[in-house]
């Protein structure tokens, strides 16, 4: 019975997960030539469509492409009966066209557009007299089906249902959680081999373990503040100079991915003892691996700047670049304390809300700063689920995008791309931001030589939640989600409670200052102290 429900609620989950999209599939065929497909536009809550290709009806297509069909002047119904017609777009409204070929006995209706291809509509009285598919195909299509299938072409129209719940969702939360949790990882790994190194020096007596000078650190809520409205300030001049800013952002992050690509790579080298030839030129030393590293790493990034608007397989580099970006960061700023993380953390929680939920009511086209300035200037003609959509009817030159977002082609959406690439995307902030404090809590297992790495553990597992909880807002509210409204809470609240079960929040929330007066670091916890003496203080 408990098996039942259980079914039961699956299956109700998955069937309210479904939704209609207003892109559709006309598929055409002939004995002689195949079949191909084509994007077409209708209006499910008008005219609905099958849901898959084998239910769909198949009609023979009649070419009345020279004419509006705004009357049936001149149309004989005995060569249109029960066979669907392709019409030129203008002169009159889609339902005066749809009610004209109904009285001609068609079966279904296509109207080749030139123009952007928007969801047919009519007025309320005009609804109930439209009783036949109604959809609008590009004109280029059908000149190529012409082309293709000559004049004899079946057709079948219809509109699978694109799930809310899509594959691509699981591929970016496994992204976010492996580069949150490398990060945090490397910066702890990091340390640990300062500490040690600083040890050795101090037996040998050469050396006083100063933090690394590619480092650079937040100690100072001054600072903190500083550095948030800087963010504030590039966000809105992002929004009103986005057609020249987006090509210098473009070009700094070429450089930076490069270069974090190629600290990853020499990482991973380094790790698994890779080893190389050194050599020197004119007082230069260097060797062929980092040679070798550096020109895959900047060719990588060139490929991505020459091919960066190519949707169907260039995300793949920008998500590599960007996770290599996202680690590089995390291991490279540091956070002093818990103090600072909660200042950071939480000024920037109220800047990702701020620009996402509140800026709408003050901008023209109704569309966040945020949204505007991470989806490039069509983000107002962004496609919905269940909306109004636009789908250009010709090529058009693509619009830049900043190379902020990972992205993931939505899997379950095959069908719509035909009309074009769908996208499931996060933000780099929503990786980076809760990352620093996964970086500073596997910095503090380091410090108070916790074997079991709870802090780091703990936070990761409080993200994984928190992007958890993100994803089902989204699927539930049928919008894109303020990220950090989810994962600055998780991670916050749960670190400070592990440090107060522990008994460690004094320590915790103090972090240590070693960086302000370029001292030595020094463990929170006396030499020899070690996980088992505290073992009364856990929770």
């Amino acid at each position: 019975m408990e098996g039942a429900v259980r079914i039961v609620l699956l299956s109700a989950f998955f069937l309210a997960s479904q939704v209609h999209c207003q892109e559709a599939i006309l598929h055409i065929s002939n004995q002689i030539a195949g079949s191909r497909e084509y994007c077409i536009v209708h209006n499910h809550s008008w005219t609905p469509l099958s849901q898959s290709l084998d239910a769909a009806p198949q009609f023979l297509l009649v070419n009345m492409i020279s004419t509006m069909l705004c009357d049936s002047t001149g149309v004989s119904p005995s060569t249109v009966n029960g066979s669907a017609l392709v019409v030129m777009r203008g002169d009159c409204n889609f339902s005066q066209k749809a009610v004209v070929a109904q009285s001609l006995g068609a079966a279904a209706l296509l109207i080749a557009s030139n123009d952007t291809m928007v969801t047919p509509s009519a007025n309320n009285s005009d609804y109930g007299k439209v009783h036949i598919p109604l959809a609008l195909m590009r004109y280029r299509d059908f000149r190529e089906a012409q082309t293709v299938f000559g004049d004899t072409m079946q057709v079948k129209l219809y509109a699978p249902p694109l799930s809310k719940v899509d594959p691509s969702v699981a591929v970016i939360l496994l992204i976010s959680i492996v580069t949150v949790s490398l990060g945090g990882y490397w910066s702890g790994a990091c340390e640990r081999d300062r500490l040690e190194s600083r040890s050795s020096n101090s037996e040998a007596g050469g050396g006083d373990g100063k933090a690394d000078s590619g480092e650079l650190f937040l100690y100072s809520p001054l600072k903190v503040i500083f550095f948030v409205a800087m963010m504030c300030g590039m966000l809105v001049l992002m929004y009103f100079f986005y057609n020249v800013l987006v090509y210098v952002i473009i070009a700094i992050f070429c450089l930076a991915s490069a270069s974090a690509l190629y600290s990853c790579f020499d990482a991973v080298m380094e790790k698994i003892g890779c080893g190389s030839i050194n050599f020197s030129v004119r007082n230069w030393n260097c060797s062929v691996r980092s040679l070798l590293l550096a020109a895959v790493c900047i060719s990588i990034a060139v490929v991505w700047g020459v091919y960066r608007n190519e949707d169907r397989w260039i995300w793949i580099l920008q998500d590599l670049l960007g996770i290599a970006f996202c680690l590089n960061f995390m291991k490279t700023i540091s956070l002093s304390n818990f103090k600072i993380c909660v200042i950071l953390l939480s000024l920037l929680l109220v800047y990702d809300v701020f620009f996402v939920f509140i800026t709408p009511f003050f901008t023209k086209n109704g569309v966040s700063i945020m949204v505007q300035v991470a989806l490039g200037p069509d983000a107002a003609g962004e496609r919905t689920q269940g909306n109004t959509v636009e789908v250009p009817a010709e090529p058009q030159a693509p619009s830049e995008k900043l190379p902020v977002v990972m992205r993931v082609p939505r899997f379950s959406a095959w069908a719509q791309n035909l009309c074009g690439m769908q996208f499931s995307i996060l933000g780099y902030g929503d990786i980076i931001v809760p990352g620093l404090l996964v970086a500073y809590c596997s910095r503090f297992d380091v410090w108070v030589n916790s074997r079991r790495k709870v802090y780091f553990v703990s936070c990761c597992f409080a993200y994984f939640l928190g992007m958890i909880l993100t994803f089902a807002v989204m699927l539930l509210s049928g919008m894109g989600q303020p990220a950090l409204l989810y994962l600055v809470p998780f991670t916050l609240i749960t670190s400070a409670v592990v440090a107060g079960c522990r008994g460690e929040m004094k320590q915790f929330w103090a972090g240590t200052m070693y960086e302000v007066l370029d001292s030595s670091r020094e463990p929170l916890l006396s030499e020899g102290r070690t996980d088992r003496s505290l073992e009364g203080e856990r929770c």
